[in-house]
């Protein structure tokens, strides 16, 4: 009793709070008469129960509302005032919460859309590694590189806000779960003798998928008629493209096992690159010359 009356000792009331306090007293005790009144009217006046138990119901409806309707213009400005500050209050929160926010969409985003799962190689902006954990505010993933074209991976984690799925576009290297295609390029100068070298890299692919080809044809015509998706061939072939009038560039594009990337793309150039020098492509009427000066 003794805090509470320290409490209540401690409450200072202002003039305009305690005459909307009279005022809704005065208010709560008319509206209590006035319903006592109607409600013996209507036990006094009315003989069917029916009736009698229906105006009896609406009566008691219709002073409740009037009591809260008197209630809201009785405090109207205190009430508006206090909105302002819930609205204060809650867009100050939002403003200092905003990156939880998005993290949260951001995780809502990306489980809705299975943009990807454990274990697939991703990228989001200049971030790329394989997914290792995943929670409602962070994604982790084991760095792969450096840059894009690189398949080992660097020994780094990265956290990734999940605000960023918000933004920016996912990248998921991991299309398929048993098998995957994997294109790497290999740049040759005009005047090398790169029809050679894409003729052995071609051979050298053909080689090293050999023992998983069919399989992996298998598997990806399943996968195209799962998702109703044209699955491009999966035999190994050596395309051309010219970035600068000077350099010829060989792509390579194989079907692999995931994580066996990296592997397969070493194994491909050192028997390529080990088997001879592309460097200098020789006139074909060049042995010829040199048999007649003999």
């Amino acid at each position: 009793m003794s805090e509470i009356q320290a409490f209540l000792a401690g409450v200072v009331l202002s003039d305009s709070v305690i005459g909307l306090l009279i005022s809704s007293l005065i208010l709560l005790i008319t509206v209590f008469l006035l319903r006592g009144l109607s409600a013996r009217f209507i036990r006094r006046h009315v003989q069917s129960p029916e009736l009698r138990g229906k105006w009896l119901v609406n009566s008691r409806n219709g002073f409740l509302l009037l009591l809260l309707l008197g209630l809201v213009l009785i405090w109207g400005e205190e009430l508006r005032t206090l909105a302002l500050s819930i609205v204060a209050i809650a867009v100050a929160f939002v403003v200092a919460t905003k990156e939880l926010i998005l993290c949260f969409t951001g995780s809502l985003l990306k489980s809705g859309s299975g943009s990807f799962k454990l274990g697939d190689r991703i990228q989001v902006k200049d971030f790329r590694g394989d997914v290792i954990d995943q929670s409602l505010l962070a994604t982790t993933i084991l760095e792969v590189g450096p840059g894009k074209l690189h398949h080992q991976r660097t020994g780094r984690i990265i956290v990734i806000p999940n605000a960023l799925f918000v933004s920016e576009p996912v990248i998921n290297e991991s299309f398929a779960d048993d098998f995957e295609f994997h294109v790497f390029s290999v740049p040759f100068k005009r005047e090398d003798d790169w029809p050679a070298a894409q003729q052995l890299l071609l051979e050298s692919a053909v080689r090293h998928c050999a023992p998983y080809l069919e399989q992996a044809r298998r598997y990806m015509s399943r996968l195209g008629s799962k998702r109703g998706l044209t699955v491009p061939s999966v035999d190994p072939r050596v395309t051309i493209q010219v970035p600068t009038p000077g350099e010829i560039q060989l792509l390579v594009r194989v079907a692999t096992r995931p994580g066996q990337r990296s592997q397969l793309e070493q194994s491909i150039l050192s028997e390529v690159l080990s088997a001879r020098d592309f460097s200098v492509r020789r006139p074909p009427d060049e042995p010829a010359a040199s048999a007649a000066a003999d």
